[in-house]
């Protein structure tokens, strides 16, 4: 039997703003070990507001992982961060019995409990022209060129998320084969347990949760925060809501007011999206964010 039977990692996702920090922080505790965040905006030192990592505080009370450890100009993508992520769970199971990973990054989660395919290396020119074509013409634009290339991939890709359409026309461009070819679907299996918790509030609840988290942002120094990384707002890791709302704006294509709209609905659409690929999964057992007793009752129980 493997050393890592007796392991166990608890896995905390769902929408963003539903309280996974908090929740991930007070599991942590109760269980004394650490967290692996899971988010694919958080690893990047110079987003801090934009993508709410947790505070100076909240990082204090538990060790986290994988908060700040990247420079945003650096390419780290989801099969990079599975490999960097399962290195560090097997180090730390030689000091604790449970680990708790916490995040809203679907494909993040995927890579690490199921393993990810791997993916040639794209120039970083062709990236960038990618992005420029993406800002110039839109997602309409996006959309037609990987379903017009790449039907299968197109039809299992989340359609509205321009990073998964730009990095298969990446892929499209820079092979000259469909993403999909590289897609083979081999899951790994892990040598310790894995529990799944999901987060979720009514939707109305969600929603204003995240309107006063987009207000709490913009009074934390968010506007100061994007004009610092206008400069760079081609680079992969700035494709990403939060910013870009703000980068229109700097661009003069809307007022203020107009970018802190769009921002808000945009995240609130991004929040839809999370809890659309988290329910795929029916091994994830759903809790309101409040609900600790029974979050560690079930734990206990499992």
């Amino acid at each position: 039997m493997s050393l890592l039977a007796h392991k166990r990692l608890i896995v905390i996702v769902g929408p963003t703003a539903v309280g996974k920090t908090k929740v991930a922080i007070a599991l942590a505790k109760y269980l004394h070990t650490e967290i692996i965040s899971a988010d694919s905006r958080q690893l990047y030192q110079e987003m801090t507001i934009g993508t709410a990592k947790p505070s100076l505080q909240e990082l204090e009370e538990v060790q986290h992982h994988f908060i700040g450890s990247q420079p945003i100009e650096q390419a780290y993508d989801a099969g990079q961060y599975g490999r960097d992520a399962l290195a560090l769970i097997s180090q730390l199971f030689e000091k604790y019995d449970q680990l708790v990973m916490c995040g809203g990054s679907g494909m993040y989660v995927k890579a690490v409990l199921e393993g990810f395919d791997e993916m040639p290396e794209v120039p970083e020119a062709l990236r960038s022209e990618i992005i420029t074509e993406y800002q110039q013409k839109g997602l309409g634009w996006l959309q037609d060129q990987v379903s017009e290339k790449d039907p299968e991939y197109f039809q299992a890709v989340d359609q509205k998320n321009p990073q998964r359409l730009m990095r298969a026309l990446e892929l499209i461009r820079s092979t000259g084969k469909p993403a999909s070819a590289f897609r083979n679907n081999t899951k790994h299996s892990l040598p310790f347990e894995v529990v799944k918790i999901g987060l979720e509030l009514d939707r109305d609840q969600l929603y204003d949760r995240i309107n006063q988290r987009v207000d709490q942002m913009m009074e934390a120094g968010l506007l100061q925060e994007a004009k610092q990384l206008f400069p760079r707002k081609s680079l992969n890791a700035l494709q990403t809501v939060g910013y870009q709302e703000l980068f229109g704006h700097f661009e003069g294509e809307y007022d203020l007011e107009e970018a802190m709209r769009l921002l808000k609905r945009n995240t609130r659409r991004y929040a839809k999206r999370q809890l659309t690929w988290f329910k795929k999964d029916k091994n994830v057992k759903w809790f309101g964010p409040d609900e600790m007793k029974p979050m560690i009752a079930y734990l206990d129980e499992k």
